[in-house]
């Protein structure tokens, strides 16, 4: 790594290829964390963290929380899942948007959510339900909880105007993300929500994003029947 001024991500991320292509690191090697890392190179945790990032993405390291990052032993490439603006995307098929918040109330976290992101039961958060829709057609059903501790900026939000998916993504960076996909089927309240027969298949998406080792929030989408999916790797 060069020695004159400020240690970049791109500094970092060619020293780690350089030590797997070396044999330093050889594949299934468990890498140092990024706090080591972070005093060795002489630069902020999170510039080590946008380069294992970008290493991820590109298939080179594989990244879990709590297990550390390791060389990959069969380096593949790896979709890329865009974290979009519902709006955006109501907007890119030529729809006009609509949102509308449904339900909100600050509550202690759900014990099955408190287990899952390692927090109290006792913990408080923000609790939302919200529709988005596309030429008055139901598009999005959300419910969310947001960690209060993480955003409390978020107590002050007007989330009638502006919902909490634009909100988040405009004002709280995030820099981990884990997301689950499935189809269920529609129970009372999705079929309500989704003007379709109880019971329908309906893709399902959740997520969680980490700012560092704090939960942000954590998020289920569910879609209007015959929705699609489109990745890019």
């Amino acid at each position: 790594m060069h020695q004159s001024g400020k240690t970049s991500f791109q500094d970092v991320r060619d020293e780690v290829i350089h030590r797997i292509q070396s044999g330093i690191w050889p594949q299934g090697t468990l890498l140092p964390t990024e706090v080591e890392l972070a005093e060795e190179f002489g630069c902020a945790r999170a510039t080590v963290n946008r380069a294992l990032r970008e290493l991820a993405e590109n298939g080179v390291v594989d990244r879990k929380r709590k297990s550390g990052t390791r060389v990959n032993t069969a380096p593949v490439k790896q979709a890329k899942i865009e974290i979009a603006i519902v709006r955006h995307s109501v907007e890119e098929q030529n729809a006009i948007y609509r949102y509308a918040l449904v339900h909100k109330e600050i509550t202690a976290i759900p014990p099955w959510l408190a287990a899952q992101l390692d927090l109290p039961i006792t913990h408080k958060v923000m609790y939302l339900k919200c529709m988005h829709y596309a030429d008055n057609r139901p598009y999005q059903f959300e419910e969310r909880w947001v960690n209060i501790d993480a955003v409390p900026t978020i107590l002050d939000a007007d989330l009638v105007e502006t919902g909490p998916n634009e909100w988040l993504l405009s004002v709280v960076p995030f820099t981990d993300a884990q997301i689950n996909f499935c189809a269920v089927g529609a129970d009372a309240d999705l079929s309500e929500f989704l003007s379709t027969p109880t019971g329908t298949p309906v893709f399902q998406l959740e997520r969680t994003t980490w700012l560092q080792n704090k939960p942000v929030t954590f998020v289920r989408m569910t879609y209007h029947p015959g929705y699609r999916m489109s990745t890019s790797y």
